[in-house]
C-alpha cells in the first residue's frame, strides 16, 4: 500500500480552502496543505496547534478531511489552547478531535502531520509519530523560524523512518515538506533498468530524494 496521489480531490479541497479563508489573507500556506492533505487522500490527518496561532491552516486540513472522509486530530499543550481551538473552529466543515499533549496516541498511524517550527514542541511532535501502512507527509510550516540548528529530516523523526525525500518551499515564513515511508530502510536504493544494448544501474538516495543513473 502506498499513498495515491488525486488532482481532482486536491483542486477541490484547494477552491474550498480558499474560499473559506480568504478573510484571513495569508500567504496561501492553508491552502497548499489543504490541496496536499486531499490530494494524497489521507485519512488521517494531525495538525499540533497552541493559543495564539492562526486558525486558517486549520480550517484549510478540516476541508481536506471533508474531501477524504478522514479524521482531522488537533494536538494542543493545554486545556486553554483547547478552548480556545474549539472555538475558533467551531465552523469548520469537520469538527477535529482535539487532543491535550498526547502526541504519541494521536499520531499513531498519521498519513499527513502538520508542525509548526516556531514552537519549541515541533521536534518532539515529529519524533513520536507512528506512520500508517502506507506512508506519510510530513509538513513543517515556518519553517524558518525553527530553533534546531542543522535541521535534517532523518534527524528529527522516529529511528529508522525512512525519509524518501524533501522539499523546501518559499511559502509562507517556508515551508519544509518530507514524504515519509512506512518501515525502516537503507539510505539508498539501487535498482536496474533496461535500455537498448546496454544496462543502467538507478540509484536513489533515499535522504535527499536525489536519482541517479549510471550505465554499466
Amino acid at each position: 500500500m502506498k499513498l495515491i496521489w488525486s488532482p481532482e480531490i486536491a483542486s477541490k479541497a484547494y477552491l474550498d480552502t480558499v474560499k473559506s479563508c480568504e478573510k484571513f489573507r495569508e500567504s496561501g500556506v492553508a491552502e497548499l496543505l489543504s490541496a496536499m492533505a486531499a490530494g494524497w487522500n489521507a485519512k488521517l490527518i494531525v495538525e499540533a496547534w497552541s493559543y495564539g496561532d492562526p486558525i486558517a491552516t486549520s480550517l484549510g486540513l478540516a476541508t481536506a478531511a471533508r474531501h477524504t472522509c478522514g479524521r482531522h486530530v488537533c494536538i494542543v499543550p493545554d486545556e486553554r489552547s483547547r478552548v480556545e481551538y474549539l472555538k475558533a473552529m467551531r465552523n469548520a466543515p469537520v469538527l477535529p478531535e482535539v487532543v491535550v499533549g498526547e502526541s504519541e496516541v494521536a499520531t499513531a498511524g498519521v498519513d499527513f502531520l502538520v508542525v509548526d517550527c516556531s514552537r519549541r514542541e515541533f521536534s518532539r511532535v515529529l519524533r513520536t509519530a507512528k506512520v500508517s501502512p502506507r506512508g506519510a507527509v510530513f509538513a513543517c510550516k515556518n519553517a524558518w523560524q525553527r530553533n534546531v540548528k542543522g535541521f535534517r529530516w532523518h534527524g528529527v523523526v522516529e529511528r529508522g523512518t525512512r525519509v524518501v525525500r524533501s522539499v523546501f518551499l518559499p511559502v509562507g515564513k517556508g515551508l519544509d515538506i518530507a514524504h515519509i515511508g512506512y518501515g525502516g530502510g537503507t539510505v539508498g536504493t539501487i535498482s536496474t533498468i533496461r535500455k537498448g544494448p546496454g544496462r543502467w544501474i538507478k540509484h536513489i538516495d533515499h535522504r535527499s530524494g536525489e536519482e541517479h543513473l549510471f550505465r554499466e
